[in-house]
């Protein structure tokens, strides 16, 4: 079945068929949703009903997260929300590569802002469910003051949040992984925390192009971070996948160097949550065999669809 919506949906503009997808899902909120009890584990002082979720950028104004976590999610991660509503980056920024099972991006947080964010957060979940909010500055906030975006947008959001992801590692938003140095970072994590009253967990989104990842993880763990989230999309064309496109790269061309962000920071006393390349039952369990607590899948969805989480669930 979902072989034959891709055939579809892959004939349209790839924003578009996304647009369409959320439709779907949101329609299907309004059903009842459960979680299912797949492997349940403990991570970031929160318990997951299973290990495998949807990662940030899909539902980026928390619009359909009740409908997509009918597909069998223990936690969805909504966003990246941005204080301000912006348009993102130009099109067209967002590519297909489906002879490599790849995505390009460069949307640069297009969204509603975190007002809508939080009034689509309000809805009644289904039980079990972790709903994370990844967050990130608005594109037009000079440097010095994205520091301020954070700290507002998790005082904003952490009342109806289970987790806050701090996003330091897109690479379309210029100049926001200078934020990913170990001190940018740790003194982000402590912004986010003294914002928030510590009421809930802080885990940061990290690159698989940092040269030393276990070094920013180990510095935002002092900083009191619970979890990090590896990795993000990739500016390196592996192979020359993605070569002539602008933007980060996902799917599977970015599994080996997002494994080996996994393996630098794991055993470091936080939360791994493994994001990258994720695109088989196989691939899911060896990340959680090389340290991850969870699992997240975003461009395998695209590819494979619901079946793909059924998988997972059962590697």
């Amino acid at each position: 079945m979902y072989r034959f919506a891709r055939a579809i949906g892959f004939r349209l503009d790839p924003e578009r068929a996304h647009r369409l997808a959320l439709r779907l899902a949101r329609a299907r909120g309004l059903l009842p949703v459960r979680v299912p009890d797949a492997d349940p584990t403990e991570a970031m002082g929160l318990r997951f009903r299973n290990r495998v979720g949807l990662a940030a950028g899909y539902d980026k104004d928390a619009v359909a997260w009740r409908g997509l976590a009918a597909m069998g999610f223990g936690h969805v991660e909504v966003g990246t929300v941005t204080p301000l509503p912006q348009p993102g980056n130009s099109r067209p920024r967002l590519h297909r590569v489906p002879e490599h099972e790849a995505l390009v991006n460069s949307l640069g947080f297009p969204g509603r802002g975190m007002q809508a964010a939080v009034e689509g957060l309000v809805r009644r979940r289904p039980d079990g469910l972790v709903v994370g909010v990844s967050i990130g500055p608005n594109a037009d906030t000079p440097p010095e003051r994205r520091r301020h975006d954070y700290a507002r947008l998790a005082r904003r959001l952490a009342p109806v949040a289970d987790y806050l992801a701090v996003n330091v590692s897109s690479p379309n938003t210029a100049g926001l992984r200078s934020l990913e140095s170990a001190r940018a970072a740790a003194d982000l994590v402590a912004a986010v925390r003294s914002a928030t009253g510590d009421g809930v967990p802080v885990a940061v989104k990290l690159s698989p192009d940092l040269d030393d990842p276990g070094g920013v993880a180990a510095a935002v763990a002092d900083a009191g971070a619970a979890g990090v989230i590896v990795a993000n999309t990739t500016t390196q064309r592996p192979g020359g996948v993605g070569a002539g496109l602008v933007g980060g790269l996902s799917g599977a061309p970015l599994r080996p160097l997002a494994l080996r962000s996994l393996e630098a920071v794991a055993g470091r006393g936080l939360a791994v949550i493994a994001c990258g390349g994720i695109m088989s039952g196989g691939d899911a369990r060896r990340s959680l065999d090389a340290g991850a607590s969870l699992v997240q899948v975003y461009t395998g969805l695209v590819y494979r669809g619901p079946r793909l989480v059924k998988e997972i669930l059962g590697a």
